[in-house]
């Protein structure tokens, strides 16, 4: 086999995580996409992921894109794949199908539909045929339907390669190997252990974490024990090909085993749950590296001789604790037993409930949005430091300013509102899969600022008071959010970026502002977004406009997309990840070009389907529609305000002059095309001649989500179609 386009899946919120792995593994990842990473390899690193991804579901060899507009195109594009390379006239094999569309409303109907296909491509004139087998097929099939495509594919992996073969029965709530193995990487503990420190989970359960972690510290490929794995009943299969990969983790594992020195250790109250830990353990073949016994969490004593290492555990949810106030008195007991027993280290709690750990009494340094199952929940990770313990300044290093809060009963109103935002917003967000948010503004008049949640990163932005306020007061009602929003929010003071908004002119709300280069990854829909919260007023991405882009990105299926003030073409990125076979994004801005440029090649895209044009888009709407910049089926407007740039050729006033915006617009749309038109100036009103010459639809309702409905104003939006 040659190299060949491979869909690896995983956990969702893992993506980053494993697109990493696969690179080592020896892998080309193409794009992310939600639950899994599309990539390119050949045979030799196929097996490899199989038998070393920790991180991996399933390894999908993509055979064909078909058209399942219906139930009969998709028989017909199934029976186009030459499945005689695949499975022999008398094999069994096994359908797996996942989504649905207008004309294939259930997966039963579609599997059939494949199933079908699948047997009259091989069935001999004698009535010899392949059949289905539920439970040890010779081959699985899977197909994704996404709209009106089908993703056809070979599951090379078996079983999903969670599946260790160390765990054959359950504690309560396990956590999955794979997932627990993110959390692991997560938190550090290769480099811990390569650097001698130890392991401990004093709430273990089966003992997951502890044997993921010893798989880690010894090196030895998590699918080493595993019995058998998809490709080896398939005809492609290379058996020295994958006797080379399986002798070379067999020789690392024992020189892992010889080498290691990281010891692991996990406690629970549960005698059952230490009984099912003790079997995956020796099942596991660990048992000189991993002790597991039971106690409970009050009697926790750190046993390790090691100067650092990892507390990494994932308290219960509820499920064994029904009700907050309880699981909150786990919290401080773990907090105050790791500040006592394990200075130095470093602490890791998984939770499903996130809003509980100020309750451990430690500010959280990094956090990270993960899926337990369908459970959204939450790492959070701390650096253990007594009490009372005072951080010595580094020589040179500045003193931190540690804002003052003048007025403490007002403070406190502040951070209860902020509180209280958070909890229903991170909640609502966590479920969404919504990374970037907004979970503050102006809520309180006092406190005249907008607040954004990036990831584990906060960006304030302060509402320039009205000259009848007094500065110094402002200065004091400022300081006093700042002092309150890391604890609130659970981030580290370092994390909070904090700038005026004042009523800017033209572009000047794009220029920069410092000079630190400092972008970081965030994720929506799918879609990797770089973004800079430090040198520009604004971030490289316009939160309100979130189910905009996500509109795009569920209707540029196959068509051409033209993202016109394209900013730092986020839109675009949507729409390609979307299935746009084209995109063009105009904007003045070299700066924004290359931002855009970015995004798009982060995701997989190039330039040659996704192109980008500097251009004034007021001369360049003047000029002619022609050739590639014409006929485009989907078009996104969200011109300035207001502009009087030195590089542009006229001054843009949006209220007068987007009647002929919209115009010159239209012009570049195909038949059955669609304009989204959008704006943030509050006094705006769209001109009646527009209303009058297409059909408008005004959609600002539906595009305001719900973490800006306490601004509703924050834009319009329509939707505008040729009429008739």
């Amino acid at each position: 086999m040659s190299e060949s386009d491979l869909f690896i899946t995983c956990p969702k919120g893992v993506e980053y995580l494993l697109e990493e792995e696969l690179q080592v593994l020896g892998l080309t990842p193409v794009r992310q996409a939600p639950a899994g990473v599309w990539a390119r390899g050949s045979l030799e690193s196929v097996y490899r992921c199989c038998l070393w991804s920790r991180l991996a579901n399933r390894v999908v060899l993509h055979l064909a894109t078909v058209d399942a507009t219906d139930g009969d195109a998709l028989y017909d594009g199934v029976q186009q794949v030459d499945w005689r390379q695949h499975l022999s006239v008398s094999g069994r094999f096994l359908v797996t199908f996942l989504g649905s569309n207008k004309a294939i409303r259930n997966s039963q109907y579609g599997t059939q539909r494949t199933k079908d296909a699948v047997v009259d491509a091989l069935r001999k004139p004698s009535g010899v045929r392949p059949g289905v087998d539920t439970r040890d097929p010779d081959l699985r099939i899977t197909v994704r339907l996404h709209r009106d495509k089908a993703h056809i594919g070979l599951d090379l992996s078996g079983d999903s390669l969670h599946k260790r073969g160390y765990r054959t029965e359950k504690g309560q709530a396990p956590l999955r190997e794979n997932l627990a193995a993110a959390l692991l990487l997560r938190s550090g503990w290769p480099d811990i252990a390569r650097q001698g420190g130890d392991l401990t989970d004093p709430m273990c359960g089966s003992g997951t974490l502890l044997i993921e972690g010893a798989l880690m510290a010894m090196d030895q490929a998590p699918g080493l024990n595993r019995e058998q794995f998809g490709f080896e009943r398939w005809p492609g299969h290379q058996p020295m090909v994958w006797d080379r990969v399986l002798r070379e983790a067999q020789e690392r594992a024992r020189n892992g085993r010889r080498t290691v020195r990281a010891r692991l250790r996990g406690y629970d109250q549960d005698r059952r749950v230490i009984a099912t830990a003790w079997r995956n353990i020796e099942r596991a073949g660990l048992g000189d590296v991993v002790h597991v016994e039971r106690r409970a969490l009050s009697d926790f004593r750190n046993e390790s001789r090691a100067a650092s290492g990892l507390i990494l555990t994932n308290p219960p949810y509820g499920e064994r604790l029904k009700a907050d106030g309880e699981l909150a008195g786990v919290y401080e007991v773990l907090g105050n037993m790791v500040r006592s027993e394990a200075q130095g280290w470093r602490l890791g709690v998984f939770t499903g409930k996130p809003e509980l750990g100020h309750a451990i009494g430690l500010r959280s340094d990094r956090q990270y949005r993960l899926f337990n199952g369908r459970i959204p929940a939450q790492l959070l990770l701390f650096d253990v430091q007594p009490a009372n313990e005072t951080r010595v300044r580094k020589p040179g290093e500045a003193e931190p300013v540690t804002p003052r809060i003048a007025n403490r009963e007002r403070a406190d109103m502040f951070a209860n509102r902020l509180r209280k935002n958070r909890k229903a917003l991170g909640q609502w967000a966590r479920k969404q899969g919504i990374e970037c948010f907004r979970v503050y503004d102006a809520d309180m008049p006092e406190y005249a600022m907008a607040i954004d949640c990036y990831g584990d990163r906060v960006h304030v932005q302060e509402y320039a008071p009205p000259k009848s306020v007094d500065p110094r007061s402002a200065r004091e009602r400022l300081g006093e959010a700042l002092a309150m929003i890391p604890d609130v929010l659970g981030v580290s003071p370092e994390d909070v970026i904090c700038k005026q908004r004042q009523r800017q002119a033209g572009r000047q709300q794009y220029e920069k502002q410092n000079r630190s280069g400092d972008r970081q990854v965030v994720m929506e829909g799918g879609c990797q977004l770089l973004v800079n919260l430090k040198d520009y007023l604004d971030t490289g991405l316009f939160l309100d406009h979130r189910p905009v882009r996500q509109w795009i990105q569920r209707h540029a299926s196959g068509g051409r997309f033209l993202n016109l003030f394209a900013y730092t073409g986020a839109a675009s990125v949507h729409a390609a990840m979307g299935g746009a076979r084209e995109t063009l994004s105009v904007d003045m801005s070299r700066t924004y070009l290359d931002w855009a440029r970015d995004n798009l090649q982060l995701n997989g895209f190039d330039e040659k389907a996704h192109r980008l044009e500097q251009a004034d888009c007021l001369q360049w709407l003047s000029q002619r529609p022609e050739g590639a910049d014409t006929g485009f089926d989907l078009i996104f407007m969200d011109p300035p305000t207001f502009s009087n740039s030195a590089r542009m050729e006229d001054v843009l006033d949006i209220q007068r002059d987007h009647e002929w915006l919209v115009h010159r617009a239209m012009l570049r749309l195909a038949p059955g095309g669609v304009l989204i038109f959008s704006t943030n100036f509050r006094r705006f009103r769209l001109s009646d001649v527009i209303s009058e010459r297409y059909e408008v639809t005004d959609i600002t309702r539906e595009t305001i989500d719900r973490d800006f409905r306490r601004n509703e104003r924050i834009h319009q939006c329509w939707r505008i179609r040729h009429d008739g």
